[in-house]
């Protein structure tokens, strides 16, 4: 079938192309076992919100048009197709004649139709066609033999990050710094040559990171900002560099900014993801830049600036700190789906160290696995970045960031057992270490 997540994604573009269609949300993607005609391979299924002005049968004649135009063949009744489009409910309204049928007639006993439409209906309309709340009606399914699990694409020759979290490796994120002022490291893979840099991408993929993360300028408190123009001169090359390297071939790219304009040129030189620290918030043009591009996203949470995340005002939360950070993220969930980002294209930071105190981010550590749970966010994958960070030489009193292994080691254990999806490193060959033994215990 091909890339499948690649198939739906064009669907849905093929669908708001003509301007009556309007896709409002989507739901995450759920993997699951193929029914009815067991011998093929595993479905991917999601749900749309839409606005359109159509009617149930123009809508239908719409969705055929798509299915049309992407080839989709039909060899048997309910068999392996590339494409496959339904309409499950059309407002609060019945339809029924020979060719459709709405509430789909057989939505009620599919596990991979229902979860995705909960996560459009957190909060069920009393009015729905139909008798029951959605959520009853999968509480008497039968329990599969495989649970379906949630997936967050990386790169297309990278498997998906899985919401299997009992069964997956902890994903390793590879920090790569290009910059003179970065706090960890001291500028050690700026303005090198290219082999030593290449040297240096070799030795985090041979230690095991799957995701490099290329970042040219820093985020630290209180650091200058430099221009776009300077950002992408230290970054491009970098991206460049790895897309040569063969055994780059099944890692995925990350690029660290807040600029949409920077974003959307090292996503054209290779880069497969977007890593903002800031949500979208410090650049006004990065949400509808990653709702244009269509590449998977890490949204941190973040206050402020680098220059004033430290202040009193940004470190406040009297509603709790985990209460909060669910709330602001949630929030900023809701402007990049508003933006075009797909839901089944984010990944969630709780940005341990940025506008946090030292007691903050401990809670934000211990409590992480109820973080997760925060009603809208669930199933979403989370990356955790503690690396070398200021609160672990206050606790440990080791004042150079590149001492700080061994605190560092705790912090991303404490990661992994409170379900992190990624964690995101400099110490690439000991944390993988730290990750495999932490996923021997926890996973």
């Amino acid at each position: 079938m091909g890339d499948r997540v690649a198939m739906i994604e064009r669907a849905c573009s093929e669908l708001e192309a003509n301007g009556k269609v309007d896709i409002i949300q989507t739901s995450s993607l759920w993997e699951s076992k193929a029914m009815y005609v067991v011998d093929q391979d595993n479905f991917v299924n999601g749900a749309c919100e839409i606005e359109t002005s159509l009617s149930p049968i123009e809508l239908l004649d719409e969705l055929q048009r798509v299915e049309k135009k992407m080839d989709r063949v039909k060899v048997i009744d309910k068999g392996p197709r590339n494409i496959d489009l339904d309409i499950l409910l059309h407002g609060y309204t019945r339809y029924s004649d020979e060719r459709l049928q709405i509430p789909h007639p057989l939505m009620f006993e599919r596990e991979f139709v229902l979860r995705p439409l909960i996560e459009l209906l957190p909060k069920e309309p009393e009015h729905f066609p139909f008798k029951g709340q959605i959520r009853d009606y999968l509480k008497k399914l039968p329990t599969p033999d495989v649970p379906l699990v949630q997936m967050t694409p990386l790169a297309p020759d990278l498997s998906p990050v899985s919401s299997a979290r009992l069964t997956n490796n902890t994903r390793i994120m590879s920090i790569l710094n290009v910059t003179p002022d970065s706090f960890s490291d001291g500028g050690k893979n700026f303005n090198i040559d290219e082999a030593t840099l290449a040297n240096t991408i070799r030795a985090h993929i041979a230690a095991g990171a799957t995701i490099i993360d290329v970042g040219g300028q820093s985020t630290r408190p209180g650091a200058v900002q430099v221009s776009a123009e300077e950002e992408l001169a230290r970054i491009l090359p970098a991206v460049k560099l790895i897309r040569t390297l063969p055994e780059a071939d099944n890692v995925a790219v990350s690029v660290d900014t807040y600029r949409g304009s920077v974003a959307e040129e090292a996503i054209n030189a290779g880069a497969n993801m977007i890593n903002d620290v800031s949500a979208g918030v410090m650049d006004d043009t990065m949400l509808s830049t990653m709702g244009k591009i269509g590449c998977t996203v890490c949204l941190m949470h973040m206050r402020g600036t680098p220059e004033t995340m430290a202040s009193p005002e940004m470190t406040s939360y009297p509603d709790g700190i985990v209460e909060t950070v669910g709330r602001e993220l949630l929030e900023r969930v809701y402007a990049a789906e508003k933006a075009g980002v797909r839901r089944w294209r984010i990944i969630l930071d709780p940005g341990i160290g940025f506008a946090k105190t030292q007691a903050h981010n401990l809670e934000l550590l211990r409590r992480q696995d109820e973080l997760m749970r925060y009603p809208g966010l669930e199933g979403m994958p989370w990356l955790v970045g503690t690396s070398r960070k200021a609160f672990i030489g206050n606790i440990t009193g080791v004042k150079e960031a590149k001492d700080r292994v061994w605190g560092t080691a705790v912090a991303i254990s404490a990661a992994i057992k409170g379900h992190a999806d990624i964690v995101r490193v400099h110490d690439v060959n000991e944390m993988a270490q730290v990750a495999k033994m932490a996923d021997a215990l926890w996973r």
